[in-house]
């Protein structure tokens, strides 16, 4: 066999970092070993896997069919090497997951999984919605926890739980003083939101659509404490997951505005690439959410 598996992951290197230079600082070699690890590749099967633009290199289309099976045998040999390690150590484990879940439920989802697996690794890493998918479908996660939507053809999505929005105010904003708030209530007021590309955003649009008449957005902000900050500063209205705001609510900073006009309710999905293989750590992180589909409602 002239394939070797320092080749295959010079290879996938290269694809996520997008240079020679970069991939041999993360791997740990020098440029010259990893450029010819390349070569070698390409030489050996009389094949190109990316277009060179100067320095910069991108994945061609057989670039791009080659990697998915190509993450997948390292993958499996990570596993392999971990095995031969430890009987029952399953090996690190990439993790993404959005904001909302990554900064109210991750630690607890990744601390269960330790507890039940000690000697494992995680690597959580957060982003917004579109961040994290467009990881998964770079195959640079191993699975990720989602509220937003994803359309992606390659990837699975595996219902996972529930969550809801809740629209609130500072307790001296004159919607809160109301009995009723209405639709014209809500399109007159100043909204503090998340960013586009957020599954919260995109979960706020879709419920607005067709409801209010508009929605004059004062500020976007990418974090839930920030937004919450700028709504108890009286600079708006806000709309963000029940579990960023229950313990607002507890102790008075912030009050729920009712809006039974608004379905603000949404889906919490596991997000796995198709061509992706399934080690024993991803099937046994997938397996500990699954057994605990309720754990946002009681969180």
């Amino acid at each position: 066999m002239r394939l070797t598996l320092r080749q295959l992951e010079v290879f996938a290197a290269i694809a996520r970092c997008g240079s020679v230079s970069r991939a041999a600082e993360e791997l740990a070699l020098s440029q010259s070993a990893a450029s010819a690890a390349l070569a070698e590749l390409e030489r050996a099967y009389d094949m190109q896997l990316f277009d060179r633009a100067g320095k910069r290199l991108r994945l061609n289309d057989l670039g791009r069919s080659v990697l998915a099976k190509a993450n997948e045998l390292l993958d499996r040999a990570q596993e392999l090497e971990a095995a031969l390690h430890a009987h029952d150590l399953p090996g690190e484990l990439k993790v993404g997951a959005t904001l909302t879940i990554g900064n109210y439920l991750g630690a607890a989802i990744v601390g269960e999984y330790l507890r039940r697996h000690p000697g494992s690794r995680v690597a959580l890493t957060i982003e917004n919605t579109a961040e994290i998918i467009a990881r998964v479908a770079a195959f640079q996660l191993d699975l990720a926890l989602v509220e937003g939507r994803c359309q992606d053809p390659d990837i699975e999505v595996i219902h996972w739980g529930d969550d809801a929005l809740m629209v609130f105010a500072a307790p001296a904003h004159p919607l809160a003083k109301k009995r009723r708030v209405t639709p014209a209530d809500l399109a007159a007021a100043d909204w503090i939101l998340r960013e586009p590309g957020s599954g919260t955003r995109d979960t706020f649009e879709r419920a607005a659509d067709g409801v209010l008449r508009e929605v004059k957005v004062k500020m976007e902000l990418s974090q839930a404490e920030a937004i919450k900050h700028a709504v108890a500063s009286g600079l708006g209205i806000g709309c963000l997951s029940r579990l960023a705001l229950r313990d607002d609510f507890r102790l008075g900073r912030l009050v729920a505005l009712k809006t039974p006009f608004l379905d603000v309710r949404r889906d919490f999905s596991i997000l796995v690439h198709k061509r992706k293989y399934r080690s024993a750590a991803s099937q046994q992180f997938i397996a500990l959410c699954m057994e605990r589909p309720g754990l946002a409602d009681s969180s």
